[in-house]
């Protein structure tokens, strides 16, 4: 967009009014986008809340009904209210493993119940075994010491 070009005008009177109102909305833009700083940070807060909340509510439901739960969060709302790890466990072997959710080539639109095809145990693929995992929950950090390869 262009910048508006204000003619001066030749009054002295003119000029001074000019000036003042140019100052006023000068002195306005610096307050508008003050507050449009301030309520992004807050529609972020609001949203990082919200986000927390649909984690931990699919975890109750996931614990209270046992199975993948659709609609589960996708793994960037996962990952926005801090629940970046998924708890995961083996089918056949019944190993817990606990897998990054920042660290997934998936599209982060994913839905966090469609992992669960796509997991595989990686201790049964030494044995040329492919199970499928079963989720168990989201976590905010490891549960448990995942084991060094």
């Amino acid at each position: 967009m262009a910048p508006k070009n204000h003619g001066t005008p030749l009054s002295g009177g003119d000029r001074k009014a000019l000036a003042k109102e140019l100052g006023k909305a000068r002195a306005m833009t610096t307050i508008l986008a003050t507050q449009a700083t301030e309520a992004r940070a807050k529609g972020e807060a609001l949203i990082k809340q919200a986000d927390r909340l649909l984690c931990e509510s699919w975890n109750e439901k996931m614990w209270a009904d046992g199975g993948p739960i659709d609609p589960s969060p996708t793994v960037d709302q996962a990952i926005n209210g801090g629940y970046a790890w998924l708890e995961i466990e083996c089918s056949r072997c019944r190993t817990k493993r606990n897998v990054d959710l920042t660290l997934l080539s998936h599209p982060s639109t994913t839905f966090v119940h469609d992992l669960a095809s796509r997991l595989r145990c990686s201790k049964c693929a030494l044995a040329n075994r492919r199970p499928v995992a079963t989720l168990l929950q989201l976590a905010q950090r490891p549960r448990q010491a995942t084991p060094e390869t």
